[in-house]
């Protein structure tokens, strides 16, 4: 088969990571000249094209959990399960629809549970085999376990965004467990990997918050931040992951507010800041250290996966990390410098590389 595949991503809509961390992947399959079409909705889409150029966009918006400012998501995720089943339903069987009208060879479908079909190739990317559920509830995480490997089974492929070894990124969320033989390990997925020109357009004295994730938690991270940073002698930059205003700046006393920053620009105000602070967030975790910078890690209150990795990089003394409600006027300044090998980005270009050249053989097989 010669034909140059037609590919179809799609990020969960639950927060800008699950898009941001498929930019690398989309930038290689595009590079390696096959037709890339963008699945999700509009600000979704918008961030796909603040960055890359030759895309195909289609409207196909998926779930978007809502956080709450009072109860833990967990719980509101399970009250809306009724909701995501229907989702799950109703976005296979557009699926098929979607493959028809644009020619669909392959399918990447980032935390999208319904997006696989059996008369092309479909790829799962999920950093969490295991879902960390609270300790009340530890008993029903193998069950989690199992029911997470059966959907894994319905695709060809299920990408883990991580190293395989001893060093990663996950820890028990993705080892430490039996995962099905369609599993692949494929390194760290970051949008910087564009390589940088550091222009020294930012300074070297300032610091860098990156907000993201949903509301209301994310305004709530931000006015808790703001009210213990402003009037502070130092400059402080808060990038507010809004990529449907590129590049809208305005300035507050010693904070500087950017709306959203191409790869390039974003990657050197991190690089250059005396300190970061941020979520703890899997893609904004993986694009800390594939730019070699330490910081401070603020969970979501209630998402236990954060909760979890801020407490396990923490303890491998990657990142440092506080409890939102602890934020108060002793802020602690995490150190910018990193402690983790370098050779993990080499790494994981190896094992990126090897996945999409083994994605593409077996659809060249079929």
């Amino acid at each position: 088969m010669n034909k140059t595949p037609t590919i179809l991503i799609c990020p969960l809509e639950w927060g800008l990571g699950h898009a941001a961390r498929m930019i690398p992947v989309a930038r290689r399959l595009r590079d390696m000249n096959c037709k890339v079409y963008i699945g999700a909705g509009e600000r979704y889409n918008a961030l796909f094209r603040n960055e890359l150029a030759g895309l195909n966009f289609i409207d196909f918006p998926g779930f978007s959990p809502s956080y709450s400012g009072y109860f833990p998501q967990y719980i509101i995720m399970l009250l809306k399960t009724p909701v995501l089943l229907y989702h799950i339903i109703k976005e296979h069987y557009e699926l098929r629809e979607i493959i028809r009208r644009f020619g669909i060879d392959i399918v990447i479908s980032d935390n999208r549970f319904g997006l696989w079909n059996k008369s092309i190739c479909s790829v799962y990317v999920t950093h969490m085999p295991r879902i960390p559920l609270p300790h009340f509830f530890k008993l029903l995480e193998f069950t989690g376990i199992l029911l997470h490997r059966l959907i894994i089974r319905k695709y060809n492929y299920c990408m883990i965004p991580d190293l395989p070894g001893s060093i990663n990124l996950s820890g028990r969320l993705s080892h430490d467990l039996k995962l099905p033989e369609n599993v692949r390990y494929c390194g760290i997925l970051s949008r910087f990997d564009t390589g940088v020109n550091n222009q020294g357009i930012f300074g070297s004295h300032h610091n860098t918050i990156i907000l993201s994730g949903p509301e209301p938690q994310k305004s709530i991270l931000k006015h808790k931040l703001e009210n213990v940073l402003r009037n502070k002698e130092s400059i402080t930059i808060i990038l507010e992951g809004e990529p449907e205003k590129t590049n809208n700046k305005r300035t507050e006393g010693n904070l500087i507010y950017y709306s959203h920053l191409p790869a390039e620009k974003m990657a050197e105000l991190i690089r250059t800041s005396e300190s970061v602070i941020s979520r703890s967030g899997y893609t904004t975790i993986m694009d800390l250290i594939y730019l070699n910078c330490s910081g401070l890690l603020i969970p979501t209150p209630g998402q236990t996966e954060q909760e979890y990795l801020a407490d396990y990089l923490s303890e491998k003394g990657w990142f440092g990390t506080i409890k939102q409600d602890d934020i108060n006027e002793n802020l602690p300044k995490a150190d910018n410098k990193p402690s983790w090998d370098e050779g993990i980005i080499k790494e994981s270009s190896i094992l990126q590389e090897n996945f999409l050249n083994e994605l593409l053989k077996k659809y060249k097989a079929e």
